[in-house]
């Protein structure tokens, strides 16, 4: 199997620091290359405590020069929040940066308040997003671009630096139940990447639902070419696993759910256990996320739930490693566990 990394590099309350917290996310794709993963993914998000990747490339640039040989990639960007041509430009400037190692991912997000904050219309979001993509591809690759669109209009231009990579690098399109982004992404010719989020089936089954639509209209895609991410964890006991993750899951989960219901303000400066407790909302129970969600525990159960992907075609697995406040230290051993104890085997 190919193996990446992901991380929006949360920030949860009565954590560290944010310059500390990127440090962190910073040293683990360089244990990561040490180790033998392939890549390192980053997401964008913004105004809020559930990551600090509001500037997403801008740390992929601090490591890209602090490594050599690992793939660098986004899941995902927001096309719809951003100028097209600096858009563009910072992502061929990283290409360049990084010898030819990034891999570009682009995702609608969700309605709420980071379309608030920027200023833009959620109704407005899916032509946004495919107007944008469009734009920074003829930009990567063209010469004396022009564009005349609903949202943009641009003259006669030139990108400079162009991406290293030729044409341009691998541009994947956010898993969705969305079937104006599924066909978009069929169309388009982009594989897709699923995020850790969804219960696993339901990620499964996005994923699969992606392969059937593409082989009923004659296109050709492969499940194994689907990154798929999930938040992983590996301890050398289920006791250890319970008392290591428990907490910080469970904030995951509440942060996900938090954040969806806030179209206006972020809750950065407000306390997720008052919104609990004012809204009545119960953490998700650990074992159903276990089972349902997330690939945490011994290295055995870990292979065994990995192997079970990898028996329907899943062969570029991503881990979310460094999920709700897990100390940089926790972090660090479970993937030099999941190195040493279930890479061999998978």
């Amino acid at each position: 199997m190919r193996l990446a990394t992901l991380s929006h590099i949360p920030w949860p309350e009565n954590n560290l620091e944010p310059r500390a917290l990127i440090a962190n996310a910073c040293d683990e794709v360089v244990l990561a290359e040490h180790l033998g993963f392939d890549s390192a993914w980053f997401a964008e998000h913004h105004f809020s405590r559930y990551g600090l990747g509001s500037s997403s490339l801008m740390v992929m640039s601090h490591i890209a020069a602090m490594t050599k040989t690992i793939e660098l990639g986004t899941a995902v960007l927001l096309p719809a929040l951003h100028n097209p041509i600096k858009l563009a430009e910072d992502t061929a400037t990283l290409d360049v940066l990084s010898g030819g190692r990034l891999s570009v991912g682009f995702g609608r997000g969700t309605e709420g308040y980071e379309y608030h904050g920027y200023m833009v219309d959620w109704e407005e979001s899916q032509r946004r997003f495919r107007e944008t993509i469009q734009i920074v591809k003829n930009l990567w690759t063209q010469t004396d671009v022009e564009y005349d669109g609903e949202f943009h209009k641009i003259p006669k231009t030139n990108l400079v630096p162009r991406p290293l990579q030729n044409p341009h690098p691998s541009v994947f399109i956010a898993a969705t139940r969305t079937e104006e982004t599924l066909q978009y992404a069929l169309q388009s010719g982009h594989m897709i990447l699923s995020g850790p989020v969804a219960d696993t089936e339901d990620a499964i089954n996005m994923c699969q639902n992606f392969i059937d639509v593409a082989s009923k209209s004659g296109s050709k895609a492969d499940i194994s070419e689907i990154p798929f991410f999930r938040y992983v964890y590996v301890a050398e006991s289920e006791e250890q696993v319970k008392e290591d993750t428990e907490i910080p899951l469970q904030w995951t989960f509440d942060m996900i759910k938090w954040r969806r219901s806030l179209l206006v303000e972020s809750e950065v400066n407000h306390s997720i256990s008052e919104w609990k407790q004012q809204n009545e909302v119960e953490s998700s129970n650990f074992d159903d996320l276990l089972n349902n969600r997330v690939i945490v525990g011994t290295p055995d159960q870990c292979i065994e739930k990995i192997l079970a992907l990898k028996e329907i075609g899943i062969d570029y697995f991503g881990c979310n490693f460094a999920f709700g406040g897990l100390s940089h230290e926790k972090v660090t051993k479970g993937m030099k566990l999941f190195a040493s104890e279930v890479m061999p085997h998978i």
